[in-house]
């Protein structure tokens, strides 16, 4: 069963019989909102949203992967690869990131999941956006953070997951934020470390 996550809400990463999961996805999925007007159809563009990953070691960070770095240097994080227009209209995830959580190294304490995006379409002009972090073993959907809302951002610090005590927990996050790229939001992030 999913939990539909609000702003700021948390969740254990832990299996219903209360093993501990493995590996774990998060997926990105969005699409254009329709453009109204008589020229919607000769104006429409496609929208490129990024999903990164940001290992950090205490409050430094120490690894990324986006569609640029597709894989962690300890090769516990992997990026999918990058759709560069979304929008499969299916609810299904445009991008993912897949978390191996027993090889990532201890040292790493927290990873902060962001979307840009990078064509710099505001979040106005998207459309059923979401993260949703997935149990890989089973394709179970654990948690979905809804990116509600539009307005006039470009990026989104959307959640987290850390260490909490010998497990993993996530948190919706829901940060709005301008930038293109993860290294844009650096600033934003630390405040949700």
């Amino acid at each position: 069963m999913s939990v539909n996550l609000s702003k700021g809400q948390q969740v254990s990463l832990s299996k219903s019989d209360g093993g501990a999961l493995n590996v774990v996805r998060m997926g990105l999925g969005w699409q254009a909102a329709p453009r109204k007007g008589f020229l919607a159809r000769l104006t429409a563009r496609e929208i490129d949203l990024d999903a990164s990953a940001v290992l950090f070691a205490g409050k430094q960070p120490v690894d990324v992967v986006f569609f640029q770095h597709l894989i962690s240097d300890d090769g516990s994080v992997r990026h999918t690869g990058d759709n560069v227009v979304g929008g499969s209209g299916q609810g299904g995830d445009d991008e993912c990131i897949l978390v191996d959580l027993q090889r990532v190294p201890v040292h790493i304490d927290q990873i902060v999941f962001t979307v840009n995006s990078f064509t710099g379409q505001t979040f106005q002009e998207v459309q059923n956006a979401f993260c949703r972090l997935v149990d890989e073993a089973n394709g179970q959907e654990l948690a979905r953070y809804t990116l509600t809302g539009g307005g006039s951002h470009t990026a989104q610090i959307m959640a987290k997951v850390y260490r909490s005590g010998s497990g993993w927990q996530m948190a919706a996050l829901g940060a709005p934020a301008h930038g293109r790229t993860f290294q844009d939001l650096m600033p934003e992030i630390a405040a949700h470390l």
